[in-house]
């Protein structure tokens, strides 16, 4: 947990610093987070909580750093999608993800039960959030469809992990 307090630490420390970076960190942070597999070493989530009332202190817009997760999570999404439809079936026994059959299966039941709305639910739940795009590929979900959900799940996700930080320095005129 120490790596982990210091990494976020060190991302942190970096935006702070370098406020006008903020949008291009957001953006790689949630790219991370989206991606299948990358997701489970790069603790994103837990660093875009704590960016969101660094910028907001900072005097940085939120709009521009909302926009950056926003499309950071979308695209990582869309990766794993194509990874997904791609690779099909062979998925299951292409490393690296091969290495995590349990993550797989789990998003595989949790997209045959709810659908196109397992693309949306998925983005608000971490060990499903990378996982529900590549089935969603697998499956071949209509790409259009898919992209409506990731795109609308994105903006929210991104409002939600942002929005509460800001709006607290905000509130607290810090």
């Amino acid at each position: 947990m120490s790596e982990l307090h210091a990494y976020a630490r060190e991302v942190l420390s970096f935006v702070t610093a370098h406020a006008h970076y903020a949008p291009y960190v957001a953006f790689l942070l949630a790219f991370c987070e989206s991606l299948a597999i990358v997701s489970l070493v790069v603790p994103a989530t837990f660093v875009l909580l704590g960016l969101s009332p660094v910028i907001a202190a900072g005097g940085v817009p939120l709009l521009p750093v909302w926009a950056a997760t926003a499309a950071g999570a979308a695209l990582g999404d869309t990766v794993s999608y194509w990874v997904g439809f791609y690779l099909k079936g062979s998925a299951r026994e292409r490393w690296p993800l091969n290495r995590f059959p349990q993550a797989l299966a789990r998003g595989e039941r949790f997209f045959l039960r709810f659908g196109t709305f397992s693309v949306f639910l998925g983005r608000f739940s971490g060990p499903l959030r990378a996982f529900v795009p590549l089935v969603a590929g697998m499956f071949a979900m209509p790409h259009f469809l898919f992209q409506m959900v990731n795109i609308t799940s994105a903006m929210l996700w991104a409002l939600l992990i942002l929005g509460p930080g800001a709006a607290a320095v905000k509130a607290l005129g810090w």
